[in-house]
């Protein structure tokens, strides 16, 4: 391993991953690990999926950047197949979930004039400052203050305390994941759209992490039965190449003009054209594959513990420290994460197979022995 001259801002693992390939990574050993973690819920597809791939060797030969000072193909067709499963959105693309969620911040607050912003406690949202002042996890925010005024966070049975005729957006992930992966409940995200239509505020969900099939549909909030006012978009929306979108619905408030936001490196041609191949890719028949999958992990790790979550965006609560078994788990071949002290994180890729699944349940048992 080379002198490390990076940051200390992650806790790495002592492993330098060199390939990966479908649901299987290789690191400079030549040693090969199952990947049950899809780097964070961000390879939707599995690692070298062809049809990304192809896309974006493609366009690499055609053009890389123009700025978005002018229109390029493959962000007006990604704006466009997005607006199609949204029901009607215009799109707003960036680099990462954080900087999607800055520009919900900053469209919400421009569309209703207002400056508060209702989350949850134990919500992440990401770690720029606007981000971080709406995550409500405490020791995150920790010696980065102050923060940007204006956020109120709420539980999910105490929204209506705090959504009021100063609250410009409720922000709320339909699963929390870097809080544990709990999901909300259809009647808490159905109460959040009536207050917000009450006060006069926006609905915002951030689905950086649930959404472009993750749950067992293409948004998460089809299956919980509340269409928001703008959702956020990144991890597996480009299969690993950084992207990131805001997407506002055509009913919604309007908030944007010409010089209000912007992104120089956003909608980049490369990552655009991948993107567009994976909303192609993610079709019925991959969905209710997620639906299968998520069934047969959800049963195979009840043997563990608790297992809660949707799609394939799941956790099992341990009666153990959770991070010993992550690096354990490692040692036999398997890579997941972690959500909290006793929380195992599984988001494999969508594309894994039954068998890969069972093989993954099989080497996670023999970590926890």
């Amino acid at each position: 391993m080379l002198e490390q001259r990076l940051l200390p801002t992650y806790a790495r693992l002592p492993i330098t991953f060199v390939e990966g390939e479908g649901a299987w990574l290789t690191d400079d050993a030549g040693n090969r690990y199952l990947d049950l973690f899809a780097g964070i819920a961000v390879v939707g597809l599995g690692h070298r999926h062809p049809a990304p791939l192809a896309a974006a060797h493609a366009q690499l030969d055609r053009l890389w950047h123009v700025s978005n000072l002018y229109f390029t193909e493959p962000m007006e067709e990604l704006a466009a197949g997005l607006s199609d499963r949204f029901g009607g959105a215009s799109a707003f693309f960036c680099n990462s979930g954080a900087e999607s969620v800055e520009a919900a911040l900053k469209w919400a607050r421009k569309a209703t004039g207002r400056t508060e912003v209702v989350a949850l406690e134990g919500s992440f949202h990401g770690r720029t400052l606007g981000a971080l002042s709406v995550t409500g996890q405490p020791a995150k925010r920790a010696g980065f203050g102050p923060l940007v005024p204006g956020s109120v966070f709420a539980t999910p049975t105490t929204l209506a305390e705090h959504v009021g005729p100063d609250t410009a957006a409720i922000l709320l992930e339909p699963v929390q994941g870097e809080g544990g992966v709990y999901p909300l409940s259809p009647a808490v995200l159905a109460e959040a759209r009536a207050l917000a239509d009450e006060h006069g505020a926006v609905l915002v969900l951030d689905e950086v992490q649930t959404g472009v099939g993750r749950t067992g549909s293409f948004f998460a909030w089809q299956q919980l039965g509340v269409q928001p006012d703008a959702v956020t978009l990144a991890k597996g929306l480009a299969n690993g190449l950084p992207i990131g979108a805001l997407l506002v619905s055509d009913d919604a408030p309007t908030g944007f003009e010409p010089g209000d936001h912007a992104s120089t490196f956003g909608g980049n041609p490369v990552s655009a054209a991948a993107a567009c191949a994976v909303l192609e890719t993610i079709d019925d028949a991959l969905l209710a594959h997620v639906a299968q999958l998520s069934a047969q992990l959800t049963e195979g790790l009840s043997r563990f513990g608790e297992v809660r979550g949707l799609g394939l965006m799941l956790a099992c609560e341990l009666d153990r420290p959770a991070g010993p078994i992550v690096e354990q788990a490692l040692a036999h071949g398997l890579v997941i994460g972690s959500a909290g002290p006793n929380t195992l994180r599984l988001t494999p890729p969508l594309t894994l197979t039954a068998e890969e699944a069972e093989l993954g349940l099989q080497k996670l048992g023999e970590a926890l022995a």
